[in-house]
């Protein structure tokens, strides 16, 4: 679809959800919620016509968060089973609406049966957000399926769930290696030493995926000690590859990042820079 007729298409969904008197309200005669009923996306999703959800879903995506109000009613048909097609299809629209209402919905997909639903759900759940993000996410982390596994751990640190690091730690002691980089980005100052303490345990690479935007981030987050440890704990590796990784985080240092750290930075470059491979 070309960007004229997508903006052509754009508007017109956004005219039929505008057409819907206000959620709650109802029109003369007609149950609360009824107005949900009445708009012409609604009408085509509640159809039964699976060539009629498909366009509504297809509408919705293009809407985007215009489609809001789409939302329960995709949600609502999630619940009540679709096939295979349509399912991947409301999943991925509820993904496009970024609607925490249909969180539940698709969180229930993310235990399918199908690998490929199983996915989608998952990658779905980081846009979506809602309460049964996360809890759905840290069930994947044991899934037989590496993809799912793999796409939990880095939905976790999407989604920001901070309560989640142990189970990502236990993820990574079972070889999911994309739960580092979000242990880097959630850890509190304990747990982020504790990851720099993997290092000599698993890859170094793995590792570093945590440890670097453990170092960026805010000393509201992860204090100046805790940097310098990791730093340290790098430094004392001694190897070619701890000594460009050092190199790389000081030619990325803000100038107005902390002067400890950068000062750390500097002697462990130094330190390193006869490493042995």
């Amino acid at each position: 679809m070309g960007n004229g007729a997508r903006w052509l298409a754009c508007l017109g969904v956004a005219a039929a959800l505008a057409a819907q008197p206000a959620s709650g309200q109802g029109n003369k005669g007609q149950p609360k919620g009824g107005a949900a009923q009445g708009g012409p996306l609604i009408q085509k999703l509640r159809s039964k016509d699976p060539a009629q959800i498909k366009s509504a879903l297809d509408d919705a995506r293009i809407a985007g968060a215009g489609a809001a109000s789409a939302a329960p009613v995709i949600a609502e048909l999630l619940h009540q089973g679709l096939s295979y097609d349509l399912t991947i299809g409301a999943i991925e629209t509820l993904a496009d609406i970024e609607a925490p209402t249909g969180s539940a919905a698709v969180a229930q997909y993310a235990s399918h049966r199908d690998v490929k639903i199983r996915r989608a759900a998952l990658k779905a759940l980081v846009r979506v957000k809602g309460p049964a993000a996360a809890p759905a996410m840290r069930a994947a982390l044991s899934d037989s399926d590496a993809g799912v596994r793999a796409t939990a751990a880095t939905g976790l640190g999407g989604l920001k769930a901070k309560d989640a690091v142990a189970d990502l730690f236990t993820a990574l002691d079972h070889k999911v290696i994309e739960a580092a980089a979000s242990i880097g980005q959630l850890c509190n100052n304990e747990q982020c030493v504790a990851l720099s303490e993997k290092l000599g345990k698993l890859p170094f690479d793995v590792v570093t995926t945590g440890l670097e935007p453990t170092l960026f981030r805010p000393s509201q987050e992860v204090s100046d000690d805790t940097k310098i440890k990791v730093v340290g704990r790098i430094r004392e590796l001694g190897t070619q590859e701890a000594n460009k990784f050092l190199r790389d985080v000081q030619g990325k240092w803000p100038k107005t990042g902390s002067a400890r750290v950068r000062t750390a930075l500097d002697q462990a470059v130094l330190a390193t820079s006869g490493g042995t491979k």
